[in-house]
């Protein structure tokens, strides 16, 4: 049986080729398409475990394929880019990536982020039923946070993240804990990439994102998420 199914999305022929080789090597099952409208079509028809999709394509392109996708579906997936700014970083989390990863790459650290976006945190790790704080509800059973009028759409990995946090509210919890708790053993000092998705995290759960209530930084150390004495 192989470890998960991947649908690799890239108008480049070549690497959709070594990408192919590279993962069925490893026992992952892998299809692929060449543009962000044929991906769609095989999202919709067919089940996929993670789909590793990149940006600039012609068409739709990989952004705008990736909040399509991410609007029907909870599937895992990984933004390739050739642009290593923060600013496209950020884009692709906005669209709705639970990660990213800068081309050129190499095979083992795009095997770490695909372990990682395969994994899911146990519901062991954290809690259940449902938690409020602010005007945001989230309920751990169905995996649905709401606010007053709206769902707010988390990515798997947020979600992940935020349920880890909840699960040691009002406790500093390192960088180095949460890292290995949500993305698993491949990570741990990676303190840059886990702002970004605080950040992204702080963005739908906030009243002003800049000025946090809830998910507060401990300089130098982690990250507290301050839970009211009532939840």
């Amino acid at each position: 049986m192989s470890l998960a199914r991947i649908l690799v999305v890239d108008d480049d022929p070549q690497i959709r080729r070594v990408m192919r080789v590279t993962l069925t090597g490893q026992g992952y099952e892998v299809d692929d398409a060449k543009s962000g409208e044929a991906a769609l079509e095989r999202v919709r028809d067919e089940r996929f475990d993670l789909v590793l999709l990149d940006i600039n394509m012609p068409g739709i392109g990989g952004l705008e394929a990736c909040r399509e996708i991410r609007a029907q579906s909870e599937i895992g997936i990984i933004m390739l880019t050739v642009r290593d700014g923060e600013a496209d970083k950020v884009e692709a989390l906005d669209a709705g990536a639970d990660d990213y990863i800068t081309k050129p790459y190499n095979p083992p650290e795009l095997l770490a982020r695909i372990r990682a976006a395969l994994r899911r945190t146990p519901s062991t790790q954290g809690p259940s039923g449902r938690v409020t704080f602010g005007a945001v509800q989230v309920d751990f059973d169905s995996r649905q946070v709401t606010a007053p009028g709206r769902t707010v759409r988390l990515t798997p990995k947020e979600f992940d993240l935020l349920r880890y946090l909840v699960g040691h509210a009002n406790k500093t919890v390192s960088h180095r804990e949460l890292l290995q708790a949500v993305w698993g053993p491949d990570y741990g000092d990676q303190v840059d990439y886990l702002r970004v998705f605080v950040n992204q995290l702080r963005k739908k759960i906030e009243p002003k994102p800049s000025s946090p209530a809830y998910l507060l930084t401990e300089p130098w150390v982690g990250y507290r998420l301050k839970l009211p004495e009532q939840s």
